[in-house]
């Protein structure tokens, strides 16, 4: 009820008239969709519950602006609307719309204290192994090969290959320990290489070179195999390999990196939400940024505050923790945006820091 009553209708339907469906079927308001969304997430509720609330519960249908006798809709429209989201892009537009509004309604402004922390999010692919990584970046390839050009491709393959590629690669525990290991990838990369020797030859159509898993299948090879001198190709050691931010830990998914912070690992992605916590306002997510994983979260800090800047909604304090925090970003927050940058600031590890001998940061003061 606060939200209508100082909002009056959050998002209108003009600013999300791209996400209509385009099928035939009758349209429901994007801007009523755009609500449910946020108070389902608000909730922590599945689908058919928001769908269910909308149907059933008064104070859903005052915010959203709906008789009281309003049938709803069926539970799957909101996922179907969330895809139309990610596909324009339109999740930031859906924030800068209700940054708006609450300006607008005297609940946001700049200044006071606004904190950022980051979380992991998880890639929706499945777990692989090296070994299953490279044979189910072939198997990709092949699939998209064989329906871009059959023709080219029938003569390229062995017999064996319908069982080793077709169906999803999986691996257990491979006999003859490590070098059964070797053995089995260094054969993925035989027929992983004469897929790309022959895409790359001068009578190939230059058309699948460019199909995406043939890319992908390139990269993993060139990530996971080198040439040694007598031309062979070989499987690279687990202290060969490019760092996690380069190499794919799934051919579907290529943003998709593997890190490890503390206690917790995860392939994916990683978020930082920044919200207000100003004592006389409601608190609200300002900002939000999502980059592949292995990013640090100092590499973020500002960015942040050029983001915020630039819709009028920089605080006067931000609070953050000490990966997000250096002198530098302190004299930069300070300077350029009149930003007062609370965190601890990392302690001396140098060798004069931790024997007390010689000269260290603290025996040197700034003027």
């Amino acid at each position: 009820m606060l939200i209508r009553d100082r909002l009056d209708v959050v998002f209108k339907d003009g600013e999300f008239a791209d996400l209509y469906p385009k099928d035939g079927r009758p349209g429901l308001s994007p801007g009523q969709l755009a609500l449910v969304s946020v108070l389902q997430f608000a909730e922590d509720l599945s689908d058919r519950a928001a769908a269910n609330a909308v149907r059933t519960r008064i104070d859903w249908k005052y915010a959203l602006g709906l008789e009281l006798d309003d049938p709803g809709f069926d539970h799957s429209v909101l996922c179907e609307f969330r895809a139309r989201l990610a596909e324009a892009d339109a999740a930031d537009r859906l924030l800068q719309l209700m940054l708006h509004r609450l300006t607008e309604a005297g609940l946001l402004k700049s200044g006071g204290r606004q904190r950022t922390d980051a979380t992991h999010v998880l890639a929706a692919v499945r777990t692989l192994s090296r070994l299953e990584l490279v044979g189910e970046s072939l198997r990709a390839a092949l699939e998209q090969l064989a329906q871009a050009d059959p023709d080219w491709l029938m003569p390229l393959v062995e017999p064996g290959w319908d069982k080793r590629y077709g169906r999803k690669v999986e691996i257990g525990k491979v006999p003859g320990g490590k070098a059964g290991v070797t053995a089995l990838a260094e054969a993925f990369g035989r027929d992983g290489q004469k897929i790309l020797a022959a895409a790359w030859a001068a009578d190939a159509p230059p058309r699948l070179r460019l199909l995406a898993q043939v890319e992908v299948l390139r990269q993993v090879w060139a990530h996971h195999y080198y040439w040694d001198p007598r031309g062979r190709l070989r499987w690279r050691d687990g202290h060969a390999l490019p760092p996690a931010s380069l190499r794919f830990d799934s051919p579907y998914d290529t943003d998709a990196h593997y890190c490890v912070k503390r206690d917790t690992a995860w392939s994916g992605y990683r978020t930082h939400f920044t919200e207000t916590c100003t004592s006389e306002l409601p608190e609200a997510v300002v900002h939000v940024a999502t980059t592949i994983a292995p990013v640090q979260d100092g590499k973020l800090t500002a960015q942040i505050h050029d983001d915020l800047a630039a819709i009028d909604l920089t605080p006067a304090e931000h609070a953050v923790d000490a990966a997000y925090v250096s002198p530098a970003q302190i004299e930069r927050a300070r300077r350029v945006h009149g930003i007062t940058l609370l965190g601890p600031v990392a302690p001396d590890h140098s060798h004069q820091a931790k024997s007390g001998a010689g000269f260290d940061k603290a025996a040197f003061s700034i003027d």
